[in-house]
C-alpha cells in the first residue's frame, strides 16, 4: 500500500537547482512524486553562508519511515553533503516532513519534522501541494507565518523538468 510522505528539499552548494533535479528524479524511483515551486530563503542558522533553494516534494512509496530515512541520507551522501555545524551549508538537505497522518518518536527520526510549524520555507511549499494540509491540528493556510514569509518563488512548479 503506498503511503503520502512529503520532503523538505534544500541546498545552498554547489548548483542547488542541480542538485535539487537530481534528487527528485531520485526520489522518483521510490514512488510517484509531486514537486512544489522553487524557492529561495535566507539560511536558518549562521548567516555567513549563502541563501538556500527550497522545495517539497509528496512521495507516495511503501518504504517503511526508517527505511526512507536512510535511502533520503545517503541521497545526501551521494551529493556531496559534509555535516560541517548546525544549520550549516549544504550541497543537499532532504528532511522527511510527514509520514501519512503519523506521530514518529524515533532517536533517528521524528515526524512530524521538529519545527515544521516555524518554518516558512516549509510550510509555504507544503500548501503549494496540498492546500489543505493539517499538521499536529493546525491548518497550515491558517499559519501568521504565511503572510510575511521571507522566502521568493525562483520558479513554478516546472523546475524539475528544465
Amino acid at each position: 500500500m503506498s503511503i503520502t510522505t512529503y520532503i523538505g528539499m534544500g541546498s545552498n552548494l554547489g548548483d542547488s537547482r542541480q542538485l535539487l533535479q537530481q534528487a527528485v528524479r531520485q526520489l522518483q524511483t521510490l514512488g510517484q512524486v509531486q514537486v512544489s515551486r522553487l524557492y529561495q530563503s535566507p539560511p536558518m542558522g549562521p548567516q555567513d553562508q549563502p541563501h538556500y533553494l527550497n522545495a517539497v516534494v509528496q512521495l507516495k512509496t511503501d518504504l517503511d519511515p526508517l527505511i526512507l530515512l536512510d535511502v533520503l541520507q545517503q541521497f545526501e551522501h551521494d551529493a556531496g553533503r559534509v555535516r560541517l555545524r548546525r544549520w550549516g551549508e549544504r550541497t543537499l538537505d532532504l528532511d522527511l516532513l510527514l509520514y501519512a497522518d503519523q506521530n514518529i518518536h524515533h532517536e533517528r527520526l521524528t515526524v512530524p519534522h521538529i519545527g515544521l510549524l516555524e518554518r516558512d520555507f516549509v510550510v509555504i511549499p507544503l500548501l503549494d501541494i496540498d492546500p489543505t494540509l493539517v499538521v499536529k491540528g493546525q491548518k497550515l493556510k491558517d499559519l501568521t507565518l504565511i503572510h510575511d514569509p521571507s522566502l521568493t518563488v525562483i520558479e513554478d512548479q516546472n523546475w524539475v523538468e528544465k
